[in-house]
């Protein structure tokens, strides 16, 4: 069988940029999460795969590991906590919030306020 290793090339990096166009940079990892109440180990988004092993997994569906967002929520105006392996424990989600930040503590800056070089955050987007 012959395979044209520019097409086998060119295969791969359109894989590679859908699967990295789904995490954000660096957000990858390989763990485990629950999936229809069964521990279920891959790679993937950080955010996805909260667990580092299917044991902190198994004993997460045991309820013996403390979930900080149900617990003592970090997200600040609404922003969604997710639960996640690497510390401090939580990520929270602020699209759509009108905040960011680490805990969705920052307000969005206004769109064209004529400042040159603002960052303006992604989680600030509206469409």
């Amino acid at each position: 069988m012959f395979v044209n290793n520019n097409f086998l090339i060119s295969v791969i990096l359109i894989l590679g940029i859908k699967y990295c166009l789904s995490c954000e940079t660096g957000q990858t990892k390989q763990g485990c999460l629950i999936r229809n109440l069964v521990c279920s180990c891959g790679y993937g988004c950080i955010s996805d795969y909260r667990y580092d092993t299917i044991q902190e997994c198994q004993a997460a569906l045991r309820g013996k590991k403390k979930d900080i967002c149900k617990t003592n929520n970090p997200c600040m105006h609404g922003g969604t906590c997710i639960q996640i392996s690497q510390q401090p424990g939580f990520k929270c989600r602020c699209e759509g919030s009108g905040y960011f930040g680490m805990k969705c503590n920052r307000a969005c800056p206004v769109p064209n306020a004529g400042r040159v070089g603002d960052i303006y955050p992604y989680e600030c987007i509206v469409i």
